[in-house]
Parts: C-alpha cells; structure tokens; sequence
C-alpha cells in the first residue's frame, strides 16, 4: 500500500507544482515561461526521486510504469495499480492547483491545433508522433540509468535533467506531455476542448513507454537481470 500512496502522492506534487508555474509563468512571458517550466518539471522529478523512489522506484507516470512492466521489473497486475494511484494524483493536484489559483481556465493541459497559448497549429498526428519519440527518449532514459545499481546515487538527478532536455524541445509542439496523467489532471478540469484532446497524451505517451521498455528487453538489458 505504501508504494500506491507514494506514487498518488508524487503524481500529485508533479502536476501541482510544475502544471502550477505553466500556469503562472507562461502568460506574462512565454519565453521565460517555457524554461521554467522545463525546470519545474525537472527537478520536481528530481525532488520526487530522492523522497518516495525508495518506496515506489518514483514513477509518478504511468507511460514509465508501462516501460518498467514491458522490461519486466514490475508485473502487470502492480502496473495497473500504479497507474491508478498516478491518475487520481493527477487529478487531486489539478483540483487543488485550481482551487489555488482561483480558476480552471489555464492548468497547464496539453493541446495542439492551436489549443495551446503559444498558438502552436501542430495536427493530431503531429502531436503523436513527437510524443511517442520523446517518451521513448525519456523511458529508455529511465531504464538505462537504473539499470545498474552503481547509478543508484545520480539516477534521480539523471532523470531529472532528461526531462528538463525533453520539455524544452516539447513545450513548443504540444505543452510536453509524456506522462498521460500529468495531462489527464488539467483536461479534466480546464477546458472542454483540453479534454478532446487529452487521448493523444494517453496513447502517445503510453506507447512509447511500450517501445521503451522493448528496446530495453533487446538493447539495453545487462547479463545480470
């Protein structure tokens, strides 16, 4: 039970604390905003990591526990309830961020076609494709680092600043999602169109988990697991 808690408790930091400066951030100054948040994102992660990944590995994303079960470090049963403890994180820390700011209106939810404040015309297709790549990019990361125990001690800052590289490329196509319920917490509560869209940052993500931990079965894996 303690990790089921620690994952609802880690998801629900991410999405308010980071989704909290995408939202406040990124009105007033759009450039400033997309580095504060990439930083958020980062080192809430990193933060998250050297709390409760003792506890729960710190997946506090769902596409990560669908990397971690394909590699076969975790089985599908246990998969399927960390990613309901992230999911009703998810959507606890989009109320409470709501509930903070006093509107639902901006909660940092992910968009393309012109969803999003930037203006960003990405088509849906669009929207997949660079998620899956950068969720790929982020699991294998993930994967790789944890791989060997040595790395135990810089994992978390590891995995931290990847996240840090993969927001700053996304932000500007589709808000950066690779964590579905990151992005499933906003739509939620922001906006009905926000909400319409929030399938693509279920699926892409979640397949590129998948792909993630496939290359990592083939690729990565060492002798001694």
């Amino acid at each position: 039970m303690k990790k089921y808690v620690a994952e609802f408790t880690g998801t629900l930091f991410l999405v308010f604390i980071a989704c909290g400066v995408a939202a406040v951030s990124g009105c007033k100054f759009p450039e400033a905003g997309y580095i504060a948040t990439a930083l958020a994102f980062g080192l809430t992660i990193v933060a998250m990591a050297y709390s409760i990944g003792n506890v729960s590995g710190c997946h506090v994303n769902p596409a990560v526990s669908i990397g971690v079960c394909v590699a076969g470090k975790m089985s599908v049963a246990e998969c399927v309830k960390y990613i309901i403890s992230q999911f009703l994180g998810a959507i606890c820390g989009a109320l409470l961020l709501g509930i903070c700011l006093g509107k639902f209106s901006a909660l940092g939810a992910n968009g393309f076609g012109g969803a999003l404040a930037n203006g960003t015309t990405v088509t849906a297709l669009t929207a997949i494709i660079i998620e899956i790549i950068l969720t790929f990019a982020f699991v294998t990361a993930i994967l790789g680092v944890t791989d060997k125990k040595e790395n135990g001690n810089v994992a978390g800052l590891v995995i931290g600043l990847t996240l840090v590289v993969i927001h700053l490329i996304g932000i500007p196509f589709t808000g950066t999602s690779v964590n579905p319920a990151r992005s499933f917490g906003p739509a939620l509560f922001q906006s009905t169109k926000a909400l319409s869209q929030v399938w693509v940052f279920i699926l892409a993500p979640s397949i590129g988990g998948f792909l993630a931990g496939m290359f990592y079965n083939a690729v990565l894996k060492s002798k001694q697991n």
